[in-house]
């Protein structure tokens, strides 16, 4: 992709390849470039433009700007945020990260200094910044519930409750505020839940046909019983999903079965009971809310005076 008039996206080429080393954190670039040219082409329009830049900002203009901080917390995605800048400026723009991914922050901190055509500088602004609050609020937020979990044993990992087109970028962030992914979607682990159950017709019907049908995938099993754990171990389940378990039935369950597979609690769960689940022994705690209930990280793009 390019930039006409020092800062308008031409979608005529791919986004320039840069030296920002998306992969070397667990993120696929592709995919990063992916999210941000559809990102930006719902802002700009077709044909693209920025009309107020455009405007008002000499096409040769050149400024720097600081992402800065407007509240404590986590940071994600910096480098999301970069590629952005990348695509507004055709690769021209320098972007210095002050942080890293995951490090805490404090209200006023810099996290990165950007410098290129002003124009491109705005018309990436609002983009970047979606991308950046957006998964520097799911790191926040996991980071609270990792540090409640800390020496424990259990970890925080997330679910599929992701914003639609942007999994790959929340489940990246919940890892960098210190939680975990157990699985990524449909497709690379079998999660037997109640509406298989029933179309099944039990427990060890449906992981039957699933070891059957997809021989070398995890398989993970719903269970919201005693009964139920020792049936899905029995059958041969590699972790179970322990559904709106109290604390002492969870308990129960860790000693039948926690030699022998992977527990997780889930359902109703809250920063003020994750202490009481943990300390069940169960290896996991999922929380739907890292990823549809965070709040944004709040972050603004502040031009350096000239």
């Amino acid at each position: 992709m390019t930039i006409t008039d020092g800062g308008t996206l031409s979608p005529d080429e791919p986004l320039p390849d840069d030296e920002i080393p998306v992969a070397d954190l667990g993120l696929d670039l592709a995919e990063v470039q992916r999210i941000v040219l559809t990102a930006l082409a719902e802002d700009l329009g077709d044909p693209p433009r920025d009309v107020t830049s455009e405007s008002t900002i000499p096409a040769a203009q050149t400024d720097t700007a600081e992402l800065v901080a407007r509240a404590d917390g986590v940071v994600a995605g910096l480098l999301v945020a970069a590629e952005v800048f990348a695509a507004t400026s055709g690769g021209t723009a320098t972007f210095e990260a002050r942080v890293d991914d995951g490090d805490r922050v404090r209200r006023g901190d810099v996290l990165a200094v950007i410098t290129g055509p002003t124009r491109a500088l705005l018309t990436a602004e609002r983009t970047a910044l979606n991308l950046l609050c957006r998964m520097s609020g799911v790191a926040t937020h996991t980071r609270r519930w990792a540090d409640i979990l800390e020496g424990t044993g259990a970890t925080v990992l997330d679910t599929r409750k992701t914003t639609p087109g942007l999994r790959v970028l929340e489940k990246y962030a919940v890892r960098a505020g210190g939680g975990t992914n157990k699985r990524m979607g449909l497709y690379d682990v079998a999660m037997i839940k109640d509406n298989h159950k029933l179309a099944a017709g039990s427990i060890t019907a449906a992981y039957e046909l699933v070891r059957a049908t997809f021989p070398d995938v995890a398989v993970q099993v719903e269970v919201t019983t005693l009964a139920e754990a020792e049936e899905a171990v029995a059958a041969g389940a590699d972790f179970l999903l322990c559904d709106n378990m109290t604390p002492e039935l969870l308990t129960e369950v860790v000693a039948a079965v926690g030699d022998r597979v992977e527990l997780e609690a889930t359902g109703n769960l809250t920063l003020e009971t994750a202490a009481a689940y943990a300390a069940t022994g169960v290896d996991y705690l999922s929380v739907g809310g890292l990823t549809h209930s965070s709040p944004i990280l709040d972050i603004a793009l502040d031009l350096r005076a000239r």
